[in-house]
């Protein structure tokens, strides 16, 4: 890959990371929860989803979904339950809960948010199709295609980790600033209905505009 294709890349993938989206929320939300150690292994799982969609597009299965509307309205419907699950969750959640009984030492687990953001990515259909009308842009068609594809997800993965640090570790620090249950039951909330917010928009992608 030339280095001005790459640049360019470059830059388009810091504006995608740092468009707000159910991955961000998702970070935000184990920050508040967990803290910044713990929290930041949602963000590790949302980049092994990212690089199953990248290899999906790569083998031309994206195509597939892109075209196959019962495939891409269940991956759709599917992850807007999930939201909605999360924002439940959250929404009920209770002040200063963090780690504090058995189930939340066991979805405080690192496995555990590691499935948690892996879902959230991977189950984002709009997420392929996404990246089945931007990578190609950035193709060189008389170079192999293999190691252009390593170096692409390489960057992805790279920036989105910077960028989910910084909302991972923005939530822990607020977390450590909001210490009346008043003030966590409040913010709470606020993030359940950010993840029902996201799935209201998950809900309203349709394959025709893609």
């Amino acid at each position: 890959m030339a280095l001005d294709t790459w640049l360019a890349f470059f830059t388009a993938c810091w504006v995608i990371s740092l468009s707000p989206g159910a991955g961000a929320i998702a970070s935000m939300s184990s920050g508040l929860n967990f803290g910044f150690r713990r929290g930041y292994w949602n963000a590790v799982g949302l980049q092994l989803a990212l690089i199953v969609q990248i290899a999906i597009v790569a083998a031309g299965l994206g195509a597939i979904l892109a075209t196959s509307e019962f495939a891409f309205e269940a991956i759709k419907w599917f992850g807007v339950a999930y939201l909605v699950y999360l924002g439940w969750k959250q929404w009920r959640a209770a002040p200063d809960s963090m780690a504090t009984d058995d189930a939340e030492v066991a979805v405080a687990r690192p496995l555990a948010l590691v499935m948690r953001g892996f879902v959230v990515n991977a189950s984002n259909p709009k997420a392929i199709v996404f990246i089945l009308a931007v990578l190609p842009q950035f193709l060189d068609s008389g170079r192999p295609l293999l190691p252009q594809y390593l170096t692409m997800a390489a960057t992805m993965v790279t920036v989105d980790l910077v960028v989910m640090a910084g909302y991972t570790g923005l939530a822990a620090k607020v977390l450590r600033l909001l210490r009346e249950p008043r003030q966590q039951r409040m913010l709470n909330r606020v993030f359940g209905s950010l993840f029902g917010a996201a799935a209201a928009l998950l809900a309203t992608v349709r394959q025709a505009a893609h």
